[in-house]
């Protein structure tokens, strides 16, 4: 019979969902809005930002593996509340406050001092954002143990990170269109608000779940945990290292998209508010994709499910660029065209998350050790590795086509460059 405390619960599900939920209503404006807030509102030059974002993210390299070691050695030293939870609870409002800081405090400064502020603060919010975002990708595989409910949680996640992209997509642009894009009030404002819808979604998520499946074998010795222990991880978990490559080509991908949408929208088709209406227009097809895709999965196969995703999404990609470097397309077919391409994509990116938890139980069955937040520590890296490479490289080739942040109208040029 089994144990009814361990049953995954609805209310399990909704909880965990609202984990990512909550972290991407403020990580998605990274990735979509945070270079034409440097670029425009604090005047910052491309090639500058590029480099700036680079040296970010190499931060992010130590930082990653580093948070999922300590998660691993704290509890297996003992930790009576839990093994991700606490975690959680004591970075949700370090995440927010830091988020709305980095989008307020720059402007406020000049320079040569408001780059060195925009360094420091980014550097803090990044910091919090691993220190929840570890533990809530942890979470999973120990809250589910067999693959029908981790691909549930999986799915669940997916939405919730479908969700708070499309709010967050959805409310920035209209602060913009509101203030204009060169002026810092708006993303300020934009910020905030994200920020503290982000904060009740992840305390929520904090009161909802339970560790079901904590494996408490390392907790005699708290000196097995080693972050080296990583490195043995790759030598001998293949299915690892090839979530792992997946997640660096995947974020590659995601990123130079994200990057460039809002000069877009604002430079080549000329209004940044059908950004919002065109996300809100796709919501149907991605809730449609994350509600299906477990029963699609387990009819044709996750990896299959995964693949085919990634094939539609290419297909979608390059007819819309074919079709906009011979002819004007109206503004609306490309906003609805392009995020229908990128919800395809989604399900190679959200879908994943239920093999990293069998990438866990594998990886104990041949090494002995159970060390969720070193795996996905090393994991979020890979996609950090991605997103650090598709950021940078976006922001390289908008300097190289000429963009200026500082004029109302781009040069011919710069808008087929775009």
């Amino acid at each position: 019979m089994k144990d009814k405390n361990k049953t995954l619960t609805l209310k399990n599900k909704i909880g965990y969902g609202l984990g990512d939920c909550g972290g991407v209503m403020t990580f998605a404006l990274m990735g979509s809005t945070f270079s034409m807030y440097c670029t425009d509102a604090l005047g910052i030059n491309p090639a500058r930002l590029a480099l700036l974002l680079l040296i970010w993210n190499i931060w992010d390299f130590i930082n990653d593996p580093l948070m999922g070691a300590w998660i691993d050695k704290s509890y297996a030293k003992g930790n009576p509340n839990g093994k991700f939870r606490p975690w959680i609870l004591r970075s949700t409002p370090m995440v927010c406050v830091t988020f709305i800081a980095l989008w307020a405090v720059p402007s406020l400064f000049e320079g040569l001092a408001r780059i060195c502020v925009l360094f420091g603060l980014k550097i803090l919010y990044e910091g919090s954002y691993t220190m929840f975002n570890i533990p809530m990708g942890s979470l999973l595989s120990a809250m589910a143990d067999n693959d029908e409910d981790r691909a549930s949680l999986s799915s669940a996640r997916g939405i919730g990170s479908a969700v708070a992209t499309l709010i967050s997509l959805f409310i920035m642009p209209l602060f913009l269109k509101k203030y204009g894009e060169s002026n810092a009030i708006g993303y300020a404002l934009g910020a905030g608000v994200c920020a503290l819808i982000g904060l009740a979604m992840c305390l929520a998520h904090y009161y909802m779940t339970d560790e079901k499946y904590n494996n408490n074998s390392n907790s005699e010795d708290g000196d097995n945990i080693k972050v080296t222990d990583i490195l043995q991880v790759i030598k001998v978990n293949r299915p690892f290292v090839a979530l792992c490559f997946h997640g660096l080509f995947i974020c590659m991908m995601q990123y130079v998209g994200s990057t460039l949408s809002n000069y877009m929208y604002s430079d080549v088709i000329g209004d940044i508010s059908i950004a919002s209406y065109g996300t809100l227009l796709s919501a149907p097809l991605m809730l449609i994709i994350f509600i299906t895709g477990p029963m699609v999965a387990k009819r044709i196969g996750l990896e299959r499910l995964i693949r085919y995703g990634l094939l539609a999404s290419c297909v979608l990609y390059i007819s819309l660029f074919i079709t906009m470097m011979i002819t004007n397309i109206n503004p609306w077919v490309y906003a609805i065209w392009s995020n229908t391409a990128l919800g395809v994509a989604s399900i190679s990116i959200y879908m994943q998350w239920g093999l990293v938890g069998e990438a866990i139980d594998y990886n104990e069955m041949i090494t002995g050790k159970r060390t969720e937040g070193s795996i996905y520590g090393t994991f979020n890296l890979s996609r950090r590795v991605g997103q650090t490479i598709g950021n940078s490289a976006a922001m390289l080739l908008l300097g190289w086509i000429g963009y200026n942040g500082a004029v109302a109208i781009q040069s011919a040029a710069t808008i087929t460059g775009i």
